[in-house]
């Protein structure tokens, strides 16, 4: 017999995984080669001590897997290997020997000024696990199905509601596509527009993740510069761009507000040109000192806006649920989208439900509310703390509104090395460089974004005076 099994009765794998783990290991490692013939099952189940079952069912089982044949009145033999197979196991099992890039920072920091982190001690956990309770029931089994792949009826419903009388935004439930993420929204219009549209052109700096998109589905992206009120419309007009992002209500990172006259020559750009706008108005709901700017998308009836939102920030990023508000004449391109891919829905019908209730219930309108008041005392304590501290050696950009606010420091230093700094004396600030398109020229005045939404409220001060000193001393 060429090899025989070791069977471990101290170990708590069953019979027939011990033979099969241990024959498909001597196939891999060239121990048994090709064409070797295997005892018959009778004959190794008498060398075992064990009954035909468990050597027949491993057996079964690699010639399931392809590492052995049965030919009939003649026995099991070993089936060819790739020589790609047979040194698959020279590396330890379970080891990727690969160098990868660590996809977040989750160190611990004393003073964490954490760019889009939320304040999670303020969540309605108890309020939301009674309703989430409601909604997972045995009478709602059908809800652990894939739901509406457009999103849950009620709750676009709940949001058409909302979105005119917070944001503005004019819409009917049926304009509304929720999904489980930005990535996934984009990656939609994306390939709605594909052929009608060949060149999008984004805010420079701006968020990453709109050109990323739409750049990996083929377009070509189009860094627009900014001015001190926004989005330079002009340069807009000039480029040959058929398709625009702008976050008007809070340009993301550096805060300005479009003003209305050129929020209508936008408007009227792409009208005039059949060109579409995407608004991203991430923070929209969150205006300190002031009402909140209306959203884009309701200025003129009938606007070539898709206007884009989620509850990652307003309530918590783990909830998954994002939308986008599509223009009437873009909801046959996405029916025909839906039908070719069979596109099913990525956010969870649970939440979505839940949120539907939590909408309904008049408790959204209260926790925005609420939230709204924790953030304008984060934000007021952080720009006292840096006037305080900073002085003249810093402007703050994006006041009044938002989750963050950069700020803008004259040092003679790199930011790569101020940021170095920072970390070390356990301080997490990111720099504004990962959003620009175009390397930003590397000038005396330094750009961070600070984060003030995640931050206990007495750590504010404390972290800026801190800053302050590991960076001038």
């Amino acid at each position: 017999m060429l090899f025989t099994p070791q069977i471990d009765e101290t170990s708590r794998k069953p019979h027939y995984l011990q033979i099969y783990e241990q024959i498909k290991r001597q196939i891999i490692a060239g121990s048994l080669s090709e064409h070797d013939k295997l005892p018959s099952v009778r004959k190794l189940a008498d060398a075992l001590g064990l009954s035909t079952t468990p050597v027949e069912t491993a057996y079964q089982q690699l010639i399931a897997e392809g590492f052995i044949s049965s030919r009939p009145k003649s026995g099991y033999y070993v089936q060819p290997m790739s020589d790609l197979h047979l040194h698959r196991d020279q590396e330890p099992e379970n080891k990727i020997a690969v160098e990868r890039l660590p996809h977040r920072d989750t160190s611990p920091y004393p003073y964490d000024f954490h760019l889009s982190k939320n304040d999670f001690s303020q969540f309605p956990f108890a309020l939301w696990r009674r309703l989430f309770n409601r909604v997972l029931t045995a009478e709602n089994q059908e809800m652990l199905f894939y739901g509406d792949p457009q999103g849950e009826p009620g709750l676009k419903q709940e949001l058409a509601r909302y979105l005119l009388q917070l944001r503005g935004v004019v819409c009917s439930p049926e304009q509304i596509v929720i999904g489980a993420d930005q990535h996934g929204l984009l990656s939609l219009l994306a390939q709605m527009l594909k052929g009608d549209v060949q060149r999008a052109g984004v805010e420079n700096p701006g968020y990453p993740l709109l050109p990323s998109t739409f750049r990996q589905n083929g377009y070509e992206v189009v860094p627009i510069p900014l001015e001190e009120d926004g989005l330079d419309v002009g340069e807009v007009e000039q480029s040959g761009v058929q398709l625009v992002s702008v976050s008007p209500s809070h340009q993301y990172p550096l805060g300005m507000i479009m003003p209305i006259a050129k929020r209508l020559r936008l408007l009227e750009w792409a009208q005039r040109t059949g060109s579409y706008i995407i608004e991203d108005d991430y923070d929209g709901e969150f205006r300190y000192h002031g009402r909140p700017v209306p959203a884009l998308q309701g200025l003129v009836p009938d606007a070539r806006v898709v206007y884009m939102g989620g509850f990652s920030q307003v309530l918590a990023p783990a909830l998954c649920v994002y939308y986008m508000v599509l223009p009437v004449d873009l909801l046959p391109v996405y029916d025909r989208l839906l039908r070719e891919l069979l596109l099913e829905q990525s956010a969870s019908p649970l939440h979505q439900h839940t949120l539907q209730l939590f909408m309904q219930e008049g408790h959204f309108e209260r926790h925005v509310r609420r939230m709204r008041n924790v953030y304008r005392k984060k934000h007021d304590v952080l720009v006292q703390a840096v006037r305080k501290h900073m002085g003249e050696r810093a402007v703050l950009l994006g006041e009044d509104a938002g989750f963050h606010l950069v700020l803008r420091v004259r040092h003679h230093l790199e930011e790569r090395e101020l940021s170095r700094m920072a970390r070390g004396a356990g301080i997490r600030l990111s720099s504004t460089a990962y959003t620009w398109m175009t390397p930003r020229m590397e000038e005396e005045e330094k750009e961070f974004i600070l984060g003030f939404a995640g931050i206990e409220l007495d750590r504010i001060e404390p972290g800026i005076e801190a800053l302050t000193r590991v960076w001038w001393g």
